[in-house]
């Protein structure tokens, strides 16, 4: 299962706006793709409560996992977007 570890740039963490883009983009990819704190349990990365409910705070590292055709693209793209200040692009 492709994978891959990002630093949360949104100057807030991984919450409300942020965390709506963020899952707003994992539904979109069309693939099943999962969030988590490095050594935790991941969560569904499109819903919205489950990853505000990770509460990832700015410069947290985080863990995405993907599968199906087109995981490793996904991944690219979330990896890419959380690398990114959310909060800054409003």
């Amino acid at each position: 299962m492709p994978h891959r570890t990002v630093t949360i740039a949104s100057s807030v963490g991984l919450h409300a706006r942020p965390a709506s883009v963020f899952a707003r983009a994992a539904a979109a990819t069309g693939v099943p793709v999962r969030i988590a704190r490095p050594g935790t349990a991941p969560v569904d990365a499109s819903s919205l409560l489950l990853v505000m409910g990770l509460a990832l705070q700015h410069g947290e590292p985080v863990e995405l996992a993907a599968e199906g055709d087109g995981a490793d693209a996904a991944l690219d793209g979330l990896a890419d977007l959380l690398a990114t200040d959310l909060d800054a692009t409003a």
